[in-house]
């Protein structure tokens, strides 16, 4: 199988399962995505999802063996519309309501350093590379990465970085504001299971409302998200969390979150 998944614990895991081609990118694990990412967000057992690769790269992107002659053999209409169906995966990784983290196990490269950039968290091994790649087959960018890149670092970083087509060490990607967290190689594994665990034993209701507010910050005027953070705050009032993290509070222990 291409995309393999696997919960355990709370957290999903959709592993990238092509390490003979660097994980690129194919209908099976566009499909794959496609299908999990909306079941896995309707999933009460699961309170987060993990995005990694199998070896030692992440996802090379797009199969750019597989694009050899293609453009010819389909009219455009339909080419754009197996893009846009394609595309869903990065939407639905942003707009999912569990958290979402890509464990970036190696280098990542075009749309596969997209998908990452759509997720919530991002943690890289320090082995890890990272670069747009884009310009290298004369295209511009697909999967939303200008959209997200863009609100990570700033729109003229995010375009300097696309027309350089640099390639970056996790480090600098770190400096530079791509990822949330760099780790040892040695550790990669179990730091990113510690932070998977911790995100999906936290209120993750309220996490899921808190990526609302944030999407309503990315487009909506000051009246529009001061409307969206009441809403959501006086909903989250009437919740199971909210009130176990009072008399966690009062009670001077820890609170016990289940999601309710």
């Amino acid at each position: 199988m291409d995309l393999v998944e696997t919960i355990e614990d709370g957290v999903a895991t959709l592993r990238l399962n092509r390490p003979e081609a660097a994980n690129a990118m194919s209908v099976e694990m566009f499909d794959g995505f496609l299908e999990a990412l909306p079941r896995l967000g309707r999933d009460p057992a699961v309170r987060a999802i993990v995005i990694t690769g199998t070896g030692r790269s992440f996802c090379a992107g797009g199969d750019v063996k597989a694009l050899k002659g293609r453009a010819g053999q389909m009219p455009f209409e339909q080419r754009y519309d197996e893009l846009q169906r394609k595309q869903g995966a990065a939407l639905a990784l942003h707009e999912s309501p569990k958290l979402t983290i890509a464990a970036i196990n190696g280098s990542a490269a075009g749309a596969g350093l997209v998908l990452a950039l759509a997720c919530d968290l991002r943690i890289a091994t320090a082995g890890a590379r990272l670069a747009p790649s884009f310009a290298g087959v004369g295209f511009a960018g697909d999967f939303g990465g200008s959209y997200f890149l863009s609100r990570l670092v700033g729109p003229a970083r995010a375009l300097e970085f696309y027309l350089l087509n640099e390639k970056i060490s996790a480090q600098e990607a770190f400096e530079r504001g791509f990822l949330t967290r760099v780790t040892p190689d040695e550790t990669f594994a179990e730091e990113v299971r510690a932070l998977a665990l911790k995100m999906a034993s936290g209120p993750t209701t309220a996490f899921r409302y808190m990526k609302r507010n944030f999407r309503v910050a990315q487009h909506g005027t000051l009246a529009e998200v001061l409307a969206a953070e009441a809403q959501h705050q006086v909903r989250l009032s009437e919740t199971a969390d909210h009130a176990e993290a009072i008399a966690a509070f009062l009670g001077k222990r820890q609170p016990a979150f289940t999601g309710l």
